[in-house]
């Protein structure tokens, strides 16, 4: 899987809407290996998108589509200044697959000395963290470059994801947690909590 973050703060909120829905309307059938879109707008205005393809070929050739970029010519006008794109190469999916069900979404971002590590303990936590957080359905771990991570946790509510926040994790599991902070250092966080999920064959 292939997954790209864009960011930018919006100047045209909801002609950007009507942006995307254009898009899932009348462009996603032709897509190439368009697997899904995570994307929201935070509080001061950020907009975070990430899009999953089958690959990164498949992103490159969505791209070159004319009535893609003619579309995203359109849509590039919506945003106050310059974009940021993160083509994230490497990902990894924890806890399922139902992401597309979420009515909050958490993204962090940040840079890790260890993303190898990072993998591993997300894999190896995941069904504990099910048990003690019921309210997260599916987390995504996305590195690009050489230490560059965006992580994308889906939740079934914000009031939920608050409610749990201060569950009483037990000292092995704790452990883990608090590798996995270390290995993230700083990070920054962006709250979805309005989402839009785009999945093929779902509405």
């Amino acid at each position: 899987m292939f997954i790209q973050v864009i960011q930018g703060k919006v100047a045209a909120p909801a002609r950007l809407r009507q942006r995307m829905n254009q898009w899932d309307q009348k462009l996603q059938h032709g897509a190439f290996g368009y697997l899904g879109t995570t994307s929201g707008m935070c509080d001061d205005g950020t907009i975070i998108s990430l899009t999953r393809f089958e690959s990164e070929q498949s992103e490159r050739l969505n791209s070159k589509r004319p009535e893609q970029a003619a579309w995203w010519a359109a849509t590039e006008k919506c945003f106050d200044g310059p974009l940021t794109v993160m083509d994230c190469t490497t990902v990894t999916e924890w806890m399922g697959g139902s992401w597309y069900k979420a009515g909050f979404v958490q993204i962090i971002e940040g840079h890790t000395r260890d993303a190898v590590r990072m993998r591993e303990l997300l894999m190896q936590t995941g069904e504990r963290v099910h048990e003690l957080r019921p309210e997260i359905l599916s987390g995504t771990l996305a590195i690009y470059g050489d230490d560059g991570f965006v992580e994308a946790v889906y939740f079934t509510s914000e009031a939920e994801a608050r409610a749990h926040e201060r569950a009483k994790v037990p000292d092995d599991l704790r452990a883990l947690f608090e590798e996995e902070s270390r290995l993230m250092g700083e990070v920054t966080y962006f709250d979805l909590r309005k989402p839009t999920l785009l999945s093929p064959g779902r509405k």
